[in-house]
């Protein structure tokens, strides 16, 4: 995120490369940083001439090229953008020899999503040395819960932990959507508002009570009939909460719960730390912990595997509620 901010601000102060090669498996930065440069470098009457788009799977390297050595029609610069260049990836080496000597008047933005140069090869270094070549990383999951945190402190929100939580684990690690759904609710809510559980259910339609977050909690605890009601409504509402999702969560859950019962230090930091989790749910797993010791930790993780195969269809044909009830069952008996 530093390296972002740095990027914009560059951009803002009007401290403009000739190349931007925007890489990588998280496509939320490289369209924020192509978004900056496509609405504020050019006046509206300077786009017109001046803002070429691309998209890759319609052009080649020479096309591009071309375009990029053209001179601006009555402004200072022009913009070349060039979308879905993950297209080009077989040919993306011919834009060698442009990187070396790139026109001063042009600024090329490449946005090569889901895919990376390699560092070793000539055309990164040449970028990185005359432009700006920046790798937007995937998020860990235990990191998307900061982002959101951070994401919200600029714009002067707040989040409670339960309801970053259920973000997370309803939109995963994709942060467009998350970001889609922040927006959503800051459209809403006033300035220094503080985010809950119930904003998130009524305004994204995430139930409170009724999610793998809660099922997780009842579980651990050995809330049978919690767990059973929650399971019900899964089965009810297949679409908003696949099996697969579940399994998944309940799988980190009981691997971290693994590593809990070897810790040694078994305090609220070290847990922490430790799990990669927000001190707010270290009590869950001292609590889940006293429920299921290690050798039922360890069966449980391979319940889990077997739901997971027969999802698939393999060795039985159930549904996907009957494969989660029986799940259950074995688990918390």
């Amino acid at each position: 995120m530093n390296r972002v901010k740095q990027i914009q601000e560059d951009i803002s102060k009007g401290q403009i490369k000739p190349i931007y090669f925007l890489m990588g498996e998280e496509s939320f930065y490289i369209d924020k940083i192509t978004e900056l440069i496509e609405k504020d470098l050019l006046t509206e009457s300077e786009k017109d001439f001046n803002q070429i788009v691309l998209y890759g799977r319609d052009v080649s390297i020479e096309e591009i090229v071309a375009n990029a050595k053209r001179y601006p029609m009555m402004a200072e610069k022009q913009v070349v953008i060039v979308k879905e260049a993950q297209d080009l990836s077989r040919q993306i080496d011919n834009l060698t020899s442009y990187a070396e000597n790139p026109q001063p008047t042009t600024v090329l933005v490449i946005c090569y999503k889901y895919k990376t140069l390699d560092k070793r090869k000539k055309l990164s270094k040449i970028i990185a040395k005359n432009g700006c070549l920046f790798e937007s990383k995937k998020l860990y999951e235990n990191q998307v819960g900061e982002w959101i945190s951070q994401t919200l402190k600029e714009k002067d929100y707040q989040i409670d932990p339960k309801a970053t939580r259920m973000l997370v684990e309803f939109l995963g690690t994709d942060l467009s959507k998350i970001n889609n759904e922040l927006e959503k609710l800051m459209l809403i809510l006033p300035k220094d508002s503080t985010i809950s559980a119930k904003h998130i259910e009524v305004n994204i339609g995430i139930s409170k009570d009724f999610n793998n977050f809660e099922l997780r909690k009842a579980i651990g605890g050995k809330k049978i009939v919690k767990a059973n009601q929650i399971i019900n409504y899964f089965s009810q509402n297949p679409k908003n909460n696949p099996l697969v999702m579940t399994i998944s969560l309940l799988n980190s859950f009981f691997t971290q719960l693994f590593l809990f019962h070897g810790l040694k230090d078994k305090g609220r930091i070290n847990v922490s730390k430790a799990l990669k989790i927000n001190p707010y749910f270290v009590n869950e797993y001292q609590n889940a912990a006293k429920n299921y010791s290690m050798p039922k930790v360890s069966q449980v993780i391979s319940l889990l595997r077997e739901a997971d195969v027969k999802s698939k269809g393999v060795g039985a044909n159930i549904s996907h509620g009957d494969i989660l009830k029986e799940l259950l069952f074995k688990i918390m008996h």
